[in-house]
């Protein structure tokens, strides 16, 4: 690999029952055109300096990875990391509990997806230090308890997706801050039981996807924001989810 300088797109996938040890990561002076890094079944027991020196990396993909640890035992400054990184994510990872404070230093981002994360418990209370965010989706992170109220710094953000995040009972009281909102997600959202009062701020919302259950909670807001479509999706049962 130390003659691939042209490489933009490094997949590595492990195909086995178990999930393999990645080492020996290429330096940075090896990949210096890498854009888009995807790691699939992989254990991550630390996050090497060699990755955290892709200079002109923008997209990174972890799926059903191991990096738990990896993540909490980081303490590398983000001042200087990944410039160019625009995007994260991260799905089926299990042992995630919580996201570490270093990653909202990266304020590039304009996309963090944490899907079907099953025991993400937390997310950093200085997530809204990321101003540039535009795409937040937590969908199936079935144990998340609630967004931190920092969210409401989240002024460029577009799309929001709590899908079955079925733990969270509330909403921050300023989301209404969320100026930029179109879409929001919430369809089996089954703990929330009501809306704060700031949603009638959300002048730009376009489009709430959610369930029955969730519906009525933004039938009275179509009094004061213009532009809202309700969309009641329908349950699809099915086992495709099973073959990913």
């Amino acid at each position: 690999m130390e003659k691939m300088s042209y490489l933009t797109v490094l997949l590595v996938t492990n195909y086995g029952f178990t999930q393999a040890y990645l080492e020996n990561f290429p330096l940075p002076s090896q990949l210096t055109n890498l854009k888009r890094l995807r790691l699939e079944n992989i254990s991550i027991h630390s996050i090497a300096t060699s990755i955290l020196q892709l200079k002109n990396l923008q997209k990174i993909s972890m799926t059903m990875c191991e990096i738990g640890k990896a993540f909490e035992e980081c303490t590398i400054s983000m001042s200087n990391t990944w410039p160019n990184l625009n995007e994260i994510n991260i799905v089926y990872c299990d042992n995630l509990i919580e996201i570490p404070a270093w990653v909202c230093g990266l304020i590039h981002l304009k996309k963090i997806k944490l899907r079907y994360c099953h025991e993400l418990v937390t997310l950093p209370a200085e997530l809204g230090n990321l101003t540039n965010l535009e795409e937040l989706s937590l969908q199936s992170c079935t144990q998340l308890l609630e967004l931190p109220e920092s969210i409401s710094g989240l002024r460029k953000l577009r799309f929001l997706d709590l899908s079955d995040c079925v733990e969270i009972d509330h909403l921050p009281e300023r989301l209404g801050d969320l100026c930029g909102l179109r879409r929001i997600c919430m369809m089996g959202c089954t703990a929330l039981s009501e809306l704060p009062p700031s949603v009638k701020d959300l002048v730009q919302l376009e489009c709430v996807i959610c369930d029955d259950e969730t519906a009525y909670l933004w039938n009275s807001c179509k009094d004061y924001l213009d532009k809202l479509e309700i969309v009641v999706a329908k349950e699809d049962i099915n086992l495709n989810w099973f073959h990913q």
